[in-house]
């Protein structure tokens, strides 16, 4: 075995320590007057025993350790590398030396030989810990952390660790009484949140580290209101979530995101039901390039299926999610197939080619006022695609076929919506006569998804405004796409056949507010800065996003945050005749028509434009 100069330094200091506990145990135990006959005994035992001791030390990796990052494990290790080498050097002398050592020399060997193997390996630590006590000079800027947890613990180290060159940690903020004028790692603990504006000012606080990952995000946000009204520099250790393959230990420190406002639950997978159904299956998910269809990808690879079909239209997107996950998961075999879910002989002959036993569909028309001015496409791309998809699946079999499907299909006001619940109709009708395992799962808007509102509202800030926003009550739904992606993955592996999932989008929030909240978070003021502007509701648009019919009504399922809406009457041929006019006439039907034939199917369905909005017929508060 080979080892470095320092592992060799260690080697020798433990050889002297070795022999220094041997001589200190005789002096102890004999108080100084130690019988001459012991000296020999212990002259022809040292070497072996000093050997014996450095063997055991090498097999229990004390040789192979960061000691400066010593911890509690690499202590038992000690412990049980000395204990074992007491007991086998004391069979030594039992065997081999003129005389027999003394019981009590035995067990004081023991000790003495912990106590100082232990605190040379401890002492790196201990030196390395005391050094974030002391003040260093030219320190670029003072920093204030707030919370006294580990994650707060971690943004010490990780400070003291940069060599400060991220700033100094002068103090802790937390609102537990308990931890009042205590230390964490040597810092002081100075208050309250309430105090953070005093502890600012008093000791001249220039960033403020917010440490607290399992906070609530009303929490965060009061924090953040506090310490913007200071005037420092606010920066956050974002929340650690328990993904597939672990707990993420590693610390990020970066700049307070809208995410970080909002606050959503640590998310838990049952990861043994997940792995049941994605590892060593193909699987295929439509709409791959895009942000749901592309986080769902980075999820499923980290399950091992045998294959990952990509499929979509748009070549540079499809490209993009490629080179990612190539790269990161080289051992999954990637296949990527550019094609429009409409032509039914191109996904026919890739649903053959590869036999997918798990299919995501994702691809679909998303965005409102678009479709709202391209009804036609709408009706082709989201009802006739996910038709050829969907009936595909179940000709070739497939086992579980997954619908992305979206809030605006529940009573909906926009051709987009309507034309998502006909898409729901569909694999439910499908479900009732196939094998395969025919599911969707409906959930409202995603934070920082392509045409969301966050990166618009971003653009419009780093150009100094204004921030348009439709209406001073429009209130959204919102989740994070990674968590979106994971929770639809949990739902697939929950199927039984013909369920509508609904995920818990928590409460919703006000399209106002987050434009504020955004402003403030670029270090601006709101109609101060940077003007807001409301240019009115859009074609199709509705204040409140609703998750259930009233018909419908909800069940929980063994998820926490995974629903199932009660199944609705389906007019099956209604479906049929529908898609069959689509595919005769889809590029021809006027607007008109389009309306009277998504009315004739779709309960509920009628258009908002130049209509008034009722708040009273919102029914969003059900989930």
């Amino acid at each position: 075995m080979k080892f470095s100069r320092s592992s060799l330094v260690l080697i020798l200091l433990d050889a002297a320590l070795i022999n220094l506990a041997a001589i200190g145990s005789f002096y102890l135990r004999f108080e100084g007057n130690i019988p001459r006959e012991y000296y020999w005994t212990y002259y022809h035992t040292a070497w072996a025993g000093t050997l014996i001791y450095l063997l055991i030390f090498s097999f229990f990796g004390l040789y192979n350790r960061l000691w400066q990052y010593a911890s509690i494990s690499e202590l038992l290790s000690v412990i049980f590398a000395v204990f074992v080498g007491t007991s086998s050097v004391v069979l030594v002398v039992y065997f081999l030396a003129p005389m027999r050592y003394p019981n009590t020399v035995a067990v004081l060997f023991w000790l003495t030989t912990t106590f100082m193997i232990s605190g040379s390996r401890l002492i790196l630590r201990i030196i390395d810990d005391a050094v974030l006590t002391i003040p260093i000079p030219g320190i670029p800027k003072r920093v204030l952390i707030i919370g006294a947890g580990d994650a707060g613990a971690l943004a010490i180290r990780e400070l003291k660790n940069s060599n400060y060159r991220e700033g100094y940690p002068i103090g802790i903020i937390d609102d537990s009484l308990q931890k009042q004028k205590l230390k964490l790692m040597g810092i002081p603990i100075l208050g309250t949140r309430k105090d953070i504006p005093h502890v600012v000012k008093s000791h001249k606080v220039e960033e403020v580290i917010i440490a607290m990952p399992s906070a609530p995000g009303a929490v965060i946000r009061d924090i953040a209101k506090i310490c913007e009204k200071s005037g420092a520099v606010i920066k956050i250790v974002p929340g650690i979530y328990n993904f597939f393959s672990g707990q993420i230990d590693t610390l990020q420190i970066r700049q307070v995101e809208i995410e970080d406002l909002l606050g959503r639950d640590q998310l838990n997978l049952d990861i043994d039901e997940v792995a049941g159904y994605l590892a060593g299956e193909t699987v295929m998910v439509t709409g791959a390039g895009g942000s749901i269809g592309s986080e769902l990808c980075r999820q499923i690879c980290r399950f091992n299926p045998e294959k990952l079909i990509l499929v979509g239209r748009g070549e540079n997107s499809i490209f993009d999610i490629e080179q990612e996950l190539g790269s990161e998961f080289s051992d999954i075999n990637v296949i990527t197939e550019i094609l429009d879910v409409k032509d039914r002989e191109k996904v026919e002959l890739v649903f053959w080619k590869y036999r997918p036993g798990v299919v995501f569909h994702a691809a679909a028309h998303k965005h409102v006022p678009l479709m709202e001015r391209n009804p036609e496409e709408a009706l082709k791309n989201n009802i006739l695609g996910t038709y050829n998809v969907a009936e595909i699946s179940d000709l070739t079999r497939v086992k579980t076929f997954v619908l992305i499907s979206t809030d605006k299909a529940i009573n909906p006001t926009s051709v987009m919506g309507a034309t998502k619940r006909v898409a729901e109709m569909i694999i439910q009708s499908l479900d009732l006569q196939s094998q395969t395992r025919f599911v969707a799962v409906r959930f409202g808007n995603v934070l920082g998804s392509r045409g969301s509102v966050i990166p618009t509202f971003k653009k419009q800030i780093a150009k100094g405004g204004p921030v348009t926003v439709t209406h001073p009550e429009m209130v959204r739904y919102f989740m994070t796409i990674p968590e979106a992606a994971q929770l639809v993955i949990q739902a697939g592996a929950m199927a039984e056949g013909g369920e509508i999932f609904i995920l818990d989008m928590g409460k919703p929030v006000r399209i106002i507010d987050l434009a504020r909240d955004l402003i403030r978070l670029s270090g601006l003021e709101a109609d101060v800065d940077i003007r807001i502007e409301f240019t009115g509701i859009r074609p199709g648009e509705k204040l409140y996003e609703e998750l259930l019919t009233a018909e419908e009504g909800r069940t929980s399922t063994k998820h926490q945050r995974i629903f199932v809406a009660k199944p609705s009457a389906v007019d099956i041929a209604g479906v049929e005749l529908l898609v069959q006019l689509i595919r005769e006439r889809g590029s021809f039907l006027t607007r008109e028509e389009i309306e009277q034939e998504l009315s004739g199917v779709v309960s509920g369905f009628q258009q908002l434009q130049g209509k008034k909005h009722n708040k009273q017929n919102s029914i969003f508060n059900i989930v």
